[in-house]
């Protein structure tokens, strides 16, 4: 670099010069085309997410904004420029990687400084930066700098040694498909990077869980409170689907998109809370991109272009089962921070085989009937749900457990679940089997009828009521209508739990308790059994 005339290295000094005129990426061509090369300038969006970065950045987005890009080419730029730091961006699976790495990363190196075009000794700009920044090392995932000991990587996961700069990308599709590879971020990535580096993790949303979640709400409550952030803390930035100037039709096809009533209520319910109006165009680019990519699905729209912060993560109420009754318990205070009692405390399972075992944890005061906690596991065997109650420390009453509890099971024990839970400690007097319904959706009836008299600890119980939000009718692609029964999503155990509850509170088979009489602490009686 220090062979580099001074005027060059003045003008080279300033990053966002750099960021304007140095670089080309290759991006991916229409279909049917080939990837195209371009020059690399900052969007809007990304401008902006330049201009406000914090250190710990949080970014929920629409899509196709170029933010992987930006840190991309701001990565290799640091790199370049800044002696001993090691810059890392993850990605969700090996493929994205490899393209990120190729397509930005490298081609970003290899072609650096070629838009200037000749230097004033008539070699290319190209041939004199990279031979005043030369390659030490050059892998498959890695660029190692010779003239300055700094490197960029881009991987799947990343936890050995100090990261100055790390870029997630798709985090909340990373929580939702690769659990572990999200732990690694938070136990090992994110803990990498010193407190004067930069983390800057972005995602569309990814359903209503997972680490990603997690963070967006954490940081969303901050930046409505207006709470100062710490180093450590992540400020959120949100980039919604109507700021960005190309998400808009032309005016002459405005008129082929048909605008319905419900889109149209919508659109006003969004303009309210966004304090500006919707063009025309961007009305009719929304409404084509929900029925073209996305089938007319509301919900993939919220995730992948989400109006605001909360729309993100929105669930579709359509054809949802409990949808008026949970939303009433809200509008009533009725989901909130419910405290435990001194009485006994019920269960309500739902017992999978292969699948997910789902466990509700219920207090009788007077009229009420008190949800204070709410567990969920899979592929465990019955004695970790037991040693699970053990330590909750909680005196039960009694446990109802769905009708086909009481059949042998051809296993190692030929035991029902009935008979495996005595085995291991509870009294066959305080478990009852709720009688088996012919209709799945009698049962779905009697649990509304027992809503009102519901509450629910809002923290205990937060993932039993995504469960039970996300509880609906399976659709019929081929009709295109829902049908009567309960669609395979993952919200079926936790939903059936809580259904033996209202199915036998309705039946009478429900038996009521305020007082400790006949309550007890579980005792462990023997080893697991597999369900």
């Amino acid at each position: 670099m220090t062979s580099l005339p001074i005027d060059i290295l003045q003008t080279l000094a300033d990053p966002y010069w750099r960021l304007y005129n140095l670089y080309r990426i290759m991006v991916k061509g229409d279909e049917g085309e080939q990837d195209l090369v371009v020059d690399f300038a900052p969007n809007r969006a990304q401008t902006e997410l330049l201009d406000s970065l914090h250190g710990r950045d949080l970014v929920l987005k629409a899509r196709q904004l170029g933010f992987t890009t930006l840190s991309a080419i701001l990565w290799l730029d640091t790199a370049l420029f800044t002696a001993n730091m090691r810059c890392g961006i993850i990605a969700q699976d090996q493929g994205a990687a490899e393209v990120i790495f190729r397509d930005k990363v490298r081609y970003g190196y290899e072609h650096i400084g070629e838009r200037l075009g000749l230097s004033p000794s008539g070699e290319s700009w190209n041939e004199v930066l990279k031979r005043a920044m030369p390659l030490a090392r050059d892998s498959a995932s890695e660029l190692l700098f010779d003239h300055n000991n700094s490197s960029i990587r881009v991987a799947t996961s990343m936890r050995s040694g100090t990261i100055h700069r790390l870029h997630v990308s798709e985090y909340g599709k990373i929580c939702a498909k690769y659990p572990d590879k999200a732990r690694e971020v938070i136990t090992g990535s994110i803990p990498a990077v010193p407190l004067d580096g930069i983390v800057i993790i972005e995602s569309t949303a990814e359903g209503q869980d997972g680490d990603f979640y997690k963070k967006v709400q954490r940081a969303l409550a901050a930046q409505q409170e207006g709470r100062e952030l710490s180093r450590k803390d992540f400020r959120l930035h949100f980039f919604p689907w109507w700021a960005e100037p190309g998400y808009s039709l032309p005016d002459d096809a405005i008129p082929l998109v048909p605008i319905t009533e419900k889109d149209r209520k919508y659109f006003a319910a969004l303009e309210a809370k966004i304090g500006r109006e919707l063009s025309a165009g961007q009305k009719a680019w929304y409404v084509a991109t929900r029925e073209s990519d996305f089938s007319g699905e509301d919900e993939k729209m919220w995730q992948e272009y989400p109006g605001t912060p909360e729309e993100a993560f929105q669930v579709s109420t359509e054809g949802v089962y409990y949808a008026e009754q949970l939303a009433n318990a809200r509008k009533g205070g009725r989901i909130c921070r419910v405290p435990y009692v001194d009485v006994p405390v019920n269960t309500f399972w739902d017992v999978g085989r292969s699948d997910s075992t789902a466990i509700w944890f219920h207090q009788q005061l007077g009229p009420e009937h008190r949800f204070i906690r709410y567990h969920e596991d899979s592929g465990q065997t019955l004695g970790t749900y037991m040693k699970y109650l053990q330590d909750t420390g909680y005196v039960f009453g009694k446990h109802y457990l769905p009708h086909d509890a009481a059949h042998k099971r051809l296993s190692n024990s030929n035991k029902s679940i009935e008979e495996m839970l005595v085995d291991l400690g509870i009294p066959s007097s305080d478990i009852i089997i709720v009688d088996r319904i012919s209709d799945e959706q009698v049962g779905i009836q009697q649990t509304r009828k027992a809503f009102p008299s519901c509450w629910f600890d809002e923290v205990g119980c937060a993932q039993g009521l995504q469960r039970l939000g996300g509880f609906k009718r399976a659709w019929n692609k081929t009709t295109g209508a829902w049908r009567n029964e309960p669609a395979e999503n993952g919200c079926e155990h936790g939903a059936d739990a809580f259904r033996q509850f209202g199915q036998a509170l309705d039946t009478g088979q429900y038996r009521g308790s305020s007082g400790n009489s006949g309550a007890q602490k579980i005792k462990r009686r023997g080893s697991g059994m597999a369900a």
